[in-house]
């Protein structure tokens, strides 16, 4: 089983930043099999740069659930799963700081798309999100919100799965 995430942040070090919107979709290898993305309210300012790379801003997370009030659903669609995502430490580390906050320890095990689609997908000029989809043609609606990019990176997933035969990713 796989929780592939995205979140979308207030900056860009866990610990001084804070998670603003995010996404996981449950996926068992073959399809989506639950999901669940949530704006989140940081508790704390979103800078001026931040609202336009993602076009969140403070009145639209003045009434969201705080991290707290979502982590029993982070939780669960987390939970025996491969936590995978694009540059999978800087969602993970986000979400783990989250949960330390709460004097809760999380640890998943993590996949990184980043680091499978240069061994599987060689040869690229960028592997950043946005470049690595448009070279493999993947369509990403709603670039830097958490449902669209983590959309996107299922889509990702879903081809480096078929394409791993050297069995990088592991599989249930």
């Amino acid at each position: 089983m796989y929780s592939i995430v995205d979140i979308e942040t207030t900056g860009g070090v866990a610990g001084k930043g804070r998670i603003t919107e995010i996404a996981i979709f449950r996926h068992d290898g073959h399809q989506i099999v639950d999901s669940f993305q949530s704006l989140v309210n940081p508790q704390t300012f979103i800078p001026p740069f931040i609202t336009r790379l993602t076009g969140i801003d403070n009145h639209m997370v003045k009434d969201a659930p705080t991290f707290e009030e979502i982590a029993d659903s982070v939780r669960a669609l987390t939970l025996d799963a491969w936590f995978v995502a694009h540059n999978v430490s800087f969602d993970f580390n986000f979400i783990r700081k989250e949960f330390q906050m709460l004097d809760e320890y999380f640890e998943r095990d993590k996949l990184c798309t980043v680091r499978l689609s240069r061994k599987i997908f060689p040869g690229y000029r960028s592997y950043s999100l946005g470049n690595l989809c448009q070279s493999l043609e993947i369509q990403i609606k709603d670039r830097h919100r958490a449902a669209g990019d983590a959309a996107a990176t299922v889509r990702l997933f879903e081809m480096l799965l078929r394409a791993d035969t050297s069995a990088l990713i592991p599989v249930d």
